[in-house]
């Protein structure tokens, strides 16, 4: 029987409903030699913004319970080089590129998207990071206030007609109550859900495991989270979601789906096999063949939230 995982939203035909988290998947080709890129149903970037940034200082990543820290700090070559090095490279692939920005202010944010518009053959869709937890600014604390992120998907929707999806996390405040602010100044879909913000201690050195004192905290421990705000979101407001957070198998990724996520955007498990993506998506082929699912789209929502 031949499954179709055929996923659109808006004006975006996807293969299927497997794509990267950004900041996971290398910059550019780092993969390749693991996934075919043209069998991911997206590719989502490595953060990017106007200037390079040098990121956190070293060592700003660790293992933890459940999962992983990262303080990176949005490292990037910044938009020159993006554009010079990194779009004729997926000019060439066949999968639809969404670039994930950042900025410090507004100006930042016109100007990445102003010049990403420019090439709409390569770059389909835009996630905005409006909740990285590593850097001073551009991140949770520029993005804290909610009238700012407001004003940021005003900026950015003023210079495009391209899908815009916010990336939210928890660290910002009610994600379902913030869902709807943002989808109402204008963005077409969500990513959910960015990092939590945790910490590690050495305890033989008395200090944190990483330099930054804090990071990200990604994988299964903050799966229930991420599934629960996908569901949540899903329920209030018809737009098209994102789901990232500790999908770590094809059976993870299958509970999204059923909570009525779109796309799935695999981050951690690509650290512990590069194949995840791939493992993953076979997954949920071999999946959907045992139920007898001819097509995705019977498991998005199917939710049965009667008593047990």
């Amino acid at each position: 029987m031949k499954i179709d995982l055929t996923t659109r939203i808006k004006n975006l035909t996807f293969r299927n409903p497997i794509t990267v988290a950004s900041g996971t998947f290398g910059t550019k080709d780092e993969y390749s030699k693991y996934v075919d890129y043209e069998k991911l149903g997206a590719v989502i970037t490595k953060t990017i913004t106007v200037r390079p940034r040098k990121g956190n200082s070293m060592p700003r990543i660790c293992e933890t319970t459940g999962g992983m820290l990262n303080a990176i700090g949005l490292q990037n070559k910044g938009l020159e080089d993006f554009i010079e090095n990194k779009v004729p490279f997926f000019a060439e692939i066949d999968t639809p590129l969404i670039v994930n920005i950042a900025g410090e202010s507004l100006d930042d944010f016109r100007e990445l998207t102003k010049a990403l518009h420019q090439h709409p053959d390569v770059v389909k869709a835009l996630e905005l990071n409006l909740s990285c937890p590593n850097v001073e600014e551009g991140g949770t604390s520029f993005m804290k206030k909610r009238e700012i992120m407001i004003d940021v998907l005003k900026a950015v929707r003023s210079e495009t007609d391209l899908p815009l999806f916010a990336k939210l996390s928890p660290e910002l405040g009610d994600v379902v109550e913030i869902a709807g602010d943002v989808i109402s100044a204008g963005a077409d879909g969500l990513s959910l859900i960015n990092t939590l913000k945790g910490m590690a201690i050495d305890i033989y050195k008395r200090r944190s495991r990483i330099a930054n004192v804090t990071g990200g905290l990604s994988g299964p421990a903050i799966k229930p989270v991420a599934l629960r705000y996908v569901y949540e979101v899903k329920k209030y407001y018809k737009v098209p979601i994102i789901a990232s957070g500790g999908i770590m198998t094809a059976e993870d990724a299958v509970e999204f789906l059923i909570a009525g996520a779109d796309l799935l955007a695999i981050g951690t498990a690509s650290f512990v096999n590069p194949r995840a993506t791939l493992d993953i998506l076979e997954g949920i082929t071999a999946f959907c063949k045992k139920q007898k699912i001819k097509h995705i789209d019977e498991l998005r929502r199917a939710f049965n939230a009667e008593k047990r």
